[in-house]
Protein backbone atom coordinates (compact mmCIF):
# COMPACT_ATOMS: atom_id res chain seq x y z
CA UNK A 1 0.00 0.00 0.00
CA UNK A 2 1.18 3.43 -0.93
CA UNK A 3 0.06 6.95 -0.89
CA UNK A 4 0.28 10.06 -2.41
CA UNK A 5 -1.02 13.97 -1.84
CA UNK A 6 -2.86 14.78 -4.70
CA UNK A 7 -4.45 17.37 -6.61
CA UNK A 8 -5.22 21.05 -4.81
CA UNK A 9 -2.55 20.57 -2.60
CA UNK A 10 0.18 19.94 -4.68
CA UNK A 11 -0.87 22.84 -7.08
CA UNK A 12 -1.25 24.58 -5.21
CA UNK A 13 2.27 24.34 -2.92
CA UNK A 14 3.60 24.28 -6.22
CA UNK A 15 2.26 28.08 -7.14
CA UNK A 16 3.23 29.23 -3.51
CA UNK A 17 -0.33 29.61 -2.49
CA UNK A 18 -1.60 28.47 0.78
CA UNK A 19 -2.46 24.61 1.33
CA UNK A 20 -5.63 24.31 3.68
CA UNK A 21 -6.55 20.64 2.79
CA UNK A 22 -4.83 17.44 1.61
CA UNK A 23 -6.50 15.02 0.20
CA UNK A 24 -4.46 11.41 -0.54
CA UNK A 25 -4.98 8.59 -2.91
CA UNK A 26 -3.79 5.17 -1.71
CA UNK A 27 -2.75 2.40 -4.26
CA UNK A 28 -1.73 -1.02 -3.77
CA UNK A 29 -5.12 -1.33 -1.19
CA UNK A 30 -8.43 -2.76 -1.12
CA UNK A 31 -11.38 -0.97 1.02
CA UNK A 32 -11.18 -4.58 3.72
CA UNK A 33 -7.12 -3.52 3.76
CA UNK A 34 -8.00 0.27 4.93
CA UNK A 35 -10.63 -0.96 7.59
CA UNK A 36 -8.06 -3.62 9.06
CA UNK A 37 -5.30 -0.32 9.20
CA UNK A 38 -8.12 1.81 11.28
CA UNK A 39 -9.60 3.97 8.75
CA UNK A 40 -12.63 5.11 8.69
CA UNK A 41 -15.35 4.67 5.22
CA UNK A 42 -16.87 7.90 4.42
CA UNK A 43 -17.29 7.85 0.77
CA UNK A 44 -20.64 6.65 -0.73
CA UNK A 45 -20.17 6.70 -4.30
CA UNK A 46 -16.57 5.49 -4.70
CA UNK A 47 -14.10 3.85 -1.41
CA UNK A 48 -12.95 7.32 0.51
CA UNK A 49 -11.85 6.40 4.10
CA UNK A 50 -10.88 9.01 6.91
CA UNK A 51 -7.09 9.02 8.55
CA UNK A 52 -7.61 7.69 12.02
CA UNK A 53 -5.55 10.05 13.54
CA UNK A 54 -5.34 13.23 11.15
CA UNK A 55 -9.13 12.97 9.90
CA UNK A 56 -7.95 13.85 6.40
CA UNK A 57 -9.57 11.91 3.50
CA UNK A 58 -7.80 9.40 1.47
CA UNK A 59 -9.34 7.59 -1.46
CA UNK A 60 -8.40 4.42 -3.31
CA UNK A 61 -6.97 4.84 -6.92
CA UNK A 62 -10.01 4.37 -8.86
CA UNK A 63 -11.06 4.24 -12.79
CA UNK A 64 -14.81 5.35 -14.06
CA UNK A 65 -16.73 3.98 -16.95
CA UNK A 66 -19.37 6.49 -18.00
CA UNK A 67 -22.87 4.65 -17.85
CA UNK A 68 -25.10 7.98 -18.56
CA UNK A 69 -25.86 11.36 -18.89
CA UNK A 70 -24.33 14.05 -16.33
CA UNK A 71 -22.06 13.68 -13.76
CA UNK A 72 -24.04 10.77 -11.66
CA UNK A 73 -23.66 8.27 -14.83
CA UNK A 74 -20.46 6.28 -13.83
CA UNK A 75 -19.62 3.32 -12.66
CA UNK A 76 -16.57 3.39 -10.37
CA UNK A 77 -13.97 0.58 -10.08
CA UNK A 78 -11.22 0.54 -7.03
CA UNK A 79 -8.94 -2.38 -6.53
CA UNK A 80 -5.11 -2.70 -5.67
CA UNK A 81 -4.02 -3.27 -9.49
CA UNK A 82 -5.34 -0.02 -10.31
CA UNK A 83 -2.22 2.18 -10.96
CA UNK A 84 -1.52 5.83 -9.72
CA UNK A 85 -1.54 7.07 -13.72
CA UNK A 86 -4.41 5.19 -14.40
CA UNK A 87 -6.60 7.66 -11.19
CA UNK A 88 -4.49 10.58 -12.68
CA UNK A 89 -5.31 10.13 -15.92
CA UNK A 90 -9.22 10.27 -15.09
CA UNK A 91 -8.75 14.14 -13.10
CA UNK A 92 -10.05 17.27 -14.99
CA UNK A 93 -6.59 19.09 -15.59
CA UNK A 94 -2.95 18.49 -15.98
CA UNK A 95 -2.32 20.94 -12.82
CA UNK A 96 -4.58 18.83 -10.88
CA UNK A 97 -2.92 15.84 -11.48
CA UNK A 98 0.35 15.72 -10.18
CA UNK A 99 0.96 13.56 -6.63
CA UNK A 100 3.85 13.89 -4.54
CA UNK A 101 5.26 10.84 -2.58
CA UNK A 102 5.67 11.08 1.50
CA UNK A 103 9.67 11.93 0.51
CA UNK A 104 8.61 15.23 -1.65
CA UNK A 105 8.65 13.45 -4.85
CA UNK A 106 6.74 14.52 -7.47
CA UNK A 107 4.74 12.37 -10.10
CA UNK A 108 3.71 13.71 -12.81
CA UNK A 109 2.87 12.14 -15.78
CA UNK A 110 0.57 14.19 -17.98
CA UNK A 111 2.81 17.42 -17.55
CA UNK A 112 0.72 19.35 -14.82
CA UNK A 113 4.39 21.01 -14.02
CA UNK A 114 4.80 22.21 -17.85
CA UNK A 115 1.02 23.87 -17.54
CA UNK A 116 1.80 25.53 -14.62
CA UNK A 117 4.63 27.02 -14.98
CA UNK A 118 3.22 28.35 -18.96
CA UNK A 119 0.12 29.17 -16.87
CA UNK A 120 -2.50 26.52 -18.98
CA UNK A 121 -5.59 25.29 -17.79
CA UNK A 122 -5.58 22.02 -20.36
CA UNK A 123 -7.50 18.68 -19.90
CA UNK A 124 -5.72 15.44 -19.25
CA UNK A 125 -7.66 13.45 -21.21
CA UNK A 126 -10.73 13.02 -23.50
CA UNK A 127 -12.51 11.41 -19.72
CA UNK A 128 -12.77 15.60 -19.01
CA UNK A 129 -15.99 15.34 -21.69
CA UNK A 130 -17.68 12.66 -19.42
CA UNK A 131 -18.49 14.88 -16.78
CA UNK A 132 -19.99 18.57 -17.44
CA UNK A 133 -19.43 20.11 -14.01
CA UNK A 134 -15.95 20.45 -15.21
CA UNK A 135 -16.66 22.90 -17.19
CA UNK A 136 -17.94 25.12 -14.30
CA UNK A 137 -14.83 24.00 -12.43
CA UNK A 138 -12.74 24.92 -15.30
CA UNK A 139 -14.32 28.50 -15.84
CA UNK A 140 -13.52 28.92 -11.81
CA UNK A 141 -10.21 28.48 -11.97
CA UNK A 142 -9.91 30.86 -14.94
CA UNK A 143 -11.75 33.16 -12.56
CA UNK A 144 -9.22 31.97 -9.67
CA UNK A 145 -5.94 32.45 -11.88
CA UNK A 146 -6.44 35.26 -14.64
CA UNK A 147 -3.41 34.91 -16.06
CA UNK A 148 -3.79 31.37 -17.07
CA UNK A 149 -5.17 30.71 -20.84
CA UNK A 150 -7.58 28.20 -21.39
CA UNK A 151 -5.83 25.59 -24.12
CA UNK A 152 -7.26 25.68 -28.00
CA UNK A 153 -7.83 21.97 -27.37
CA UNK A 154 -9.44 21.95 -24.24
CA UNK A 155 -11.88 24.88 -25.32
CA UNK A 156 -13.14 22.58 -28.61
CA UNK A 157 -13.73 20.12 -26.14
CA UNK A 158 -16.08 22.13 -23.76
CA UNK A 159 -18.09 23.30 -26.94
CA UNK A 160 -18.64 19.85 -27.95
CA UNK A 161 -19.64 18.77 -24.80
CA UNK A 162 -21.81 21.57 -24.74
CA UNK A 163 -23.30 20.75 -28.64
CA UNK A 164 -23.81 17.19 -27.35
CA UNK A 165 -25.95 18.39 -24.49
CA UNK A 166 -23.99 17.50 -21.51
CA UNK A 167 -24.41 20.51 -19.19
CA UNK A 168 -28.19 20.46 -19.92
CA UNK A 169 -28.03 17.49 -17.98
CA UNK A 170 -26.56 19.78 -14.57
CA UNK A 171 -28.70 19.33 -11.67
CA UNK A 172 -29.06 23.29 -10.31
CA UNK A 173 -27.17 22.91 -7.00
CA UNK A 174 -24.12 21.88 -8.68
CA UNK A 175 -24.31 24.84 -10.96
CA UNK A 176 -25.02 27.04 -8.12
CA UNK A 177 -22.52 25.61 -6.28
CA UNK A 178 -19.97 26.36 -8.92
CA UNK A 179 -21.45 29.49 -10.18
CA UNK A 180 -21.37 30.96 -6.33
CA UNK A 181 -17.49 30.09 -5.94
CA UNK A 182 -16.49 31.61 -9.43
CA UNK A 183 -18.12 34.75 -8.07
CA UNK A 184 -16.13 34.71 -4.82
CA UNK A 185 -13.02 34.05 -6.62
CA UNK A 186 -10.03 36.84 -7.72
CA UNK A 187 -11.57 37.87 -11.47
CA UNK A 188 -15.01 36.39 -11.26
CA UNK A 189 -15.80 37.92 -14.79
CA UNK A 190 -13.67 35.64 -15.94
CA UNK A 191 -15.53 32.36 -15.19
CA UNK A 192 -18.36 34.00 -17.19
CA UNK A 193 -16.04 35.01 -20.10
CA UNK A 194 -15.05 31.22 -20.32
CA UNK A 195 -18.38 30.19 -20.14
CA UNK A 196 -19.68 31.91 -22.75
CA UNK A 197 -16.74 31.19 -25.35
CA UNK A 198 -17.68 27.22 -25.25
CA UNK A 199 -21.74 28.30 -25.43
CA UNK A 200 -21.74 26.93 -21.65
CA UNK A 201 -23.38 30.50 -20.80
CA UNK A 202 -25.98 29.93 -22.86
CA UNK A 203 -27.36 27.11 -21.86
CA UNK A 204 -26.98 27.78 -17.90
CA UNK A 205 -27.74 31.59 -17.65
CA UNK A 206 -29.16 32.57 -20.85
CA UNK A 207 -30.71 35.53 -19.27
CA UNK A 208 -26.87 36.85 -18.43
CA UNK A 209 -25.97 35.40 -22.15
CA UNK A 210 -28.71 37.92 -23.53
CA UNK A 211 -27.33 40.91 -22.24
CA UNK A 212 -24.17 40.61 -24.76
CA UNK A 213 -24.42 43.34 -27.59
CA UNK A 214 -27.16 44.95 -25.74
CA UNK A 215 -26.75 48.45 -26.33
CA UNK A 216 -26.28 51.52 -23.67
CA UNK A 217 -26.26 55.16 -23.71
CA UNK A 218 -22.69 56.54 -24.14
CA UNK A 219 -23.40 59.63 -21.81
CA UNK A 220 -23.90 57.19 -19.00
CA UNK A 221 -22.05 54.00 -19.79
CA UNK A 222 -18.87 54.39 -22.22
CA UNK A 223 -18.57 50.93 -22.82
CA UNK A 224 -21.32 50.88 -24.13
CA UNK A 225 -22.19 47.25 -24.23
CA UNK A 226 -24.46 45.54 -21.07
CA UNK A 227 -22.46 42.39 -21.44
CA UNK A 228 -19.40 43.97 -20.74
CA UNK A 229 -20.76 46.39 -18.44
CA UNK A 230 -21.93 43.44 -16.56
CA UNK A 231 -18.36 42.10 -16.32
CA UNK A 232 -16.79 45.05 -15.11
CA UNK A 233 -19.37 45.39 -12.24
CA UNK A 234 -18.26 42.08 -11.37
CA UNK A 235 -14.38 43.43 -11.06
CA UNK A 236 -15.46 46.20 -9.26
CA UNK A 237 -17.11 43.86 -6.78
CA UNK A 238 -13.98 41.79 -6.47
CA UNK A 239 -12.03 44.96 -6.38
CA UNK A 240 -13.65 45.99 -2.93
CA UNK A 241 -14.11 42.76 -1.45
CA UNK A 242 -17.83 42.22 -1.34
CA UNK A 243 -19.75 39.10 -0.23
CA UNK A 244 -21.53 36.71 -2.55
CA UNK A 245 -25.00 38.40 -2.04
CA UNK A 246 -23.70 41.67 -3.60
CA UNK A 247 -21.66 40.02 -6.53
CA UNK A 248 -24.44 38.04 -7.14
CA UNK A 249 -27.02 40.91 -7.29
CA UNK A 250 -24.32 42.86 -9.30
CA UNK A 251 -24.43 39.96 -11.79
CA UNK A 252 -28.42 40.24 -12.64
CA UNK A 253 -29.17 43.86 -11.77
CA UNK A 254 -29.65 44.72 -15.73
CA UNK A 255 -31.16 41.55 -16.58
CA UNK A 256 -34.43 43.22 -17.91
CA UNK A 257 -32.07 45.37 -20.56
CA UNK A 258 -32.26 42.11 -22.46
CA UNK A 259 -35.69 42.30 -23.27
CA UNK A 260 -35.91 46.43 -24.07
CA UNK A 261 -37.79 46.83 -27.32
CA UNK A 262 -35.50 47.28 -29.99
CA UNK A 263 -37.41 50.74 -30.95
CA UNK A 264 -36.43 52.31 -27.77
CA UNK A 265 -32.96 51.37 -27.52
CA UNK A 266 -30.01 52.09 -26.22
CA UNK A 267 -32.68 53.79 -23.63
CA UNK A 268 -33.98 51.16 -21.45
CA UNK A 269 -37.16 52.46 -19.65
CA UNK A 270 -38.80 49.74 -17.60
CA UNK A 271 -35.77 47.99 -17.28
CA UNK A 272 -36.51 47.37 -13.41
CA UNK A 273 -39.33 45.55 -13.48
CA UNK A 274 -38.28 43.26 -16.22
CA UNK A 275 -35.33 42.82 -14.55
CA UNK A 276 -36.97 41.85 -11.52
CA UNK A 277 -39.09 39.41 -13.13
CA UNK A 278 -36.18 37.46 -15.42
CA UNK A 279 -34.33 37.56 -11.87
CA UNK A 280 -36.98 34.90 -10.08
CA UNK A 281 -36.63 33.00 -13.11
CA UNK A 282 -32.94 32.33 -12.63
CA UNK A 283 -33.70 32.51 -8.38
CA UNK A 284 -36.18 29.50 -9.10
CA UNK A 285 -34.02 27.33 -11.60
CA UNK A 286 -30.95 27.87 -9.85
CA UNK A 287 -32.45 27.48 -6.69
CA UNK A 288 -30.52 30.43 -5.48
CA UNK A 289 -30.05 31.02 -1.63
CA UNK A 290 -32.83 33.80 -0.34
CA UNK A 291 -30.60 36.25 0.89
CA UNK A 292 -28.99 36.28 -2.66
CA UNK A 293 -31.84 36.19 -4.31
CA UNK A 294 -33.56 38.61 -1.99
CA UNK A 295 -30.94 41.66 -2.53
CA UNK A 296 -30.92 40.45 -6.15
CA UNK A 297 -34.32 41.52 -6.85
CA UNK A 298 -34.27 44.52 -4.40
CA UNK A 299 -30.44 45.92 -6.24
CA UNK A 300 -32.53 45.19 -9.55
CA UNK A 301 -35.97 47.08 -8.67
CA UNK A 302 -34.09 50.40 -6.83
CA UNK A 303 -30.73 50.59 -8.06
CA UNK A 304 -31.35 53.78 -10.38
CA UNK A 305 -33.46 55.40 -7.76
CA UNK A 306 -30.53 55.13 -5.69
CA UNK A 307 -28.38 56.40 -8.47
CA UNK A 308 -30.54 59.39 -8.95
CA UNK A 309 -30.99 60.06 -4.85
CA UNK A 310 -29.29 62.64 -4.31
CA UNK A 311 -32.30 64.79 -5.92
CA UNK A 312 -34.62 63.25 -3.35
CA UNK A 313 -35.93 65.24 -0.53
CA UNK A 314 -36.36 64.24 3.14
CA UNK A 315 -39.54 62.78 2.51
CA UNK A 316 -38.44 60.90 -1.00
CA UNK A 317 -35.77 59.78 1.27
CA UNK A 318 -38.09 58.02 3.59
CA UNK A 319 -40.58 56.56 1.02
CA UNK A 320 -37.16 54.62 -0.27
CA UNK A 321 -35.96 53.39 3.12
CA UNK A 322 -39.25 52.34 3.71
CA UNK A 323 -39.55 50.50 -0.07
CA UNK A 324 -36.39 48.48 0.72
CA UNK A 325 -37.39 47.63 4.21
CA UNK A 326 -34.07 49.09 5.66
CA UNK A 327 -35.09 49.61 9.11
CA UNK A 328 -36.15 45.92 9.79
CA UNK A 329 -33.32 45.12 7.08
CA UNK A 330 -30.53 47.63 7.44
CA UNK A 331 -27.89 44.85 6.71
CA UNK A 332 -29.56 44.34 3.52
CA UNK A 333 -29.65 47.89 2.85
CA UNK A 334 -26.18 48.42 2.92
CA UNK A 335 -25.62 45.34 0.89
CA UNK A 336 -27.58 47.43 -1.92
CA UNK A 337 -25.81 50.44 -1.73
CA UNK A 338 -22.61 48.64 -2.52
CA UNK A 339 -23.94 46.54 -5.46
CA UNK A 340 -25.15 50.57 -6.30
CA UNK A 341 -21.71 51.88 -6.26
CA UNK A 342 -19.82 48.77 -7.78
CA UNK A 343 -23.19 49.28 -10.09
CA UNK A 344 -21.93 52.98 -10.73
CA UNK A 345 -18.16 52.37 -11.20
CA UNK A 346 -18.33 49.27 -13.26
CA UNK A 347 -18.13 51.68 -16.09
CA UNK A 348 -15.35 52.46 -18.45
CA UNK A 349 -13.23 55.69 -17.33
CA UNK A 350 -15.20 55.72 -13.72
CA UNK A 351 -13.60 53.29 -11.80
CA UNK A 352 -12.35 55.23 -9.42
CA UNK A 353 -15.71 57.82 -9.90
CA UNK A 354 -16.72 59.11 -6.40
CA UNK A 355 -20.15 57.81 -5.32
CA UNK A 356 -21.45 60.18 -3.06
CA UNK A 357 -25.07 58.52 -3.14
CA UNK A 358 -23.58 55.50 -0.78
CA UNK A 359 -22.58 57.45 1.89
CA UNK A 360 -25.17 59.74 1.95
CA UNK A 361 -28.29 57.16 1.77
CA UNK A 362 -26.70 55.52 4.54
CA UNK A 363 -25.86 58.48 7.02
CA UNK A 364 -30.06 59.08 6.09
CA UNK A 365 -30.60 55.25 7.37
CA UNK A 366 -28.93 56.66 10.79
CA UNK A 367 -30.52 59.38 11.04
CA UNK A 368 -33.76 58.23 10.65
CA UNK A 369 -33.17 55.11 13.10
CA UNK A 370 -31.99 57.45 15.68
CA UNK A 371 -35.56 59.25 15.70
CA UNK A 372 -37.46 57.77 18.71
CA UNK A 373 -40.55 55.87 16.98
CA UNK A 374 -42.09 55.05 20.88
CA UNK A 375 -41.75 58.14 21.55
CA UNK A 376 -43.73 59.56 18.44
CA UNK A 377 -46.39 56.62 18.15
CA UNK A 378 -47.20 57.98 21.48
CA UNK A 379 -47.30 61.60 21.32
CA UNK A 380 -49.62 60.50 18.71
CA UNK A 381 -51.57 58.37 20.48
CA UNK A 382 -52.06 61.47 22.90
CA UNK A 383 -53.55 63.41 20.11
CA UNK A 384 -56.24 60.85 19.18
CA UNK A 385 -54.74 59.13 16.03
CA UNK A 386 -54.97 55.54 15.15
CA UNK A 387 -53.82 53.08 12.73
CA UNK A 388 -51.94 54.30 9.54
CA UNK A 389 -52.18 57.99 10.69
CA UNK A 390 -50.04 56.73 13.73
CA UNK A 391 -47.64 55.34 11.32
CA UNK A 392 -47.32 58.51 9.24
CA UNK A 393 -46.45 60.36 12.60
CA UNK A 394 -43.12 58.07 12.49
CA UNK A 395 -42.82 58.85 9.22
CA UNK A 396 -43.10 62.79 9.50
CA UNK A 397 -40.77 62.23 12.31
CA UNK A 398 -38.03 60.80 9.97
CA UNK A 399 -38.87 63.33 7.49
CA UNK A 400 -38.36 66.02 10.16
CA UNK A 401 -35.22 65.15 10.98
CA UNK A 402 -33.73 64.24 7.75
CA UNK A 403 -34.81 67.45 6.70
CA UNK A 404 -32.45 69.14 8.82
CA UNK A 405 -29.63 66.77 8.39
CA UNK A 406 -30.28 65.75 4.83
CA UNK A 407 -28.58 68.23 1.91
CA UNK A 408 -29.54 67.72 -1.59
CA UNK A 409 -28.10 68.92 -4.91
CA UNK A 410 -27.38 67.71 -8.55
CA UNK A 411 -26.98 64.07 -9.13
CA UNK A 412 -24.63 62.02 -11.67
CA UNK A 413 -26.55 60.77 -14.61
Amino acid sequence: MKTYVVGGAVRDGLLGEPVNDRDWVVTGASPQDMLDAGYLPVGKDFPVFLHPTTHEEYALARTERKTGPGYHGFEVYAAPDVTLEDDLVRRDLTINAIAQQDDGTLVDPYGGQRDLAARVLRHVSEAFAEDPVRILRLARFAARWPTFAVAPETTALMRRMVAAGEVDALVAERVWQEVSRGLMERAPARMFEVLRSVGALARLMPEVDALFGVPQPPQHHPEIDTGVHTLMVLGRCAATAQPLPVRYACLVHDLGKATTPADVLPRHIGHEQRGEDLIRVVNERLRVPVDCGELALLTAREHTNVHASRKLNASAVVRLLERCDAFRRPDRFLQMLAACECDATGRLGLEDAPYPQRARLAAALKTAQDVDARAASSQAIERGLKGPAIADAIRQARVKALAIDLKTGTDEP
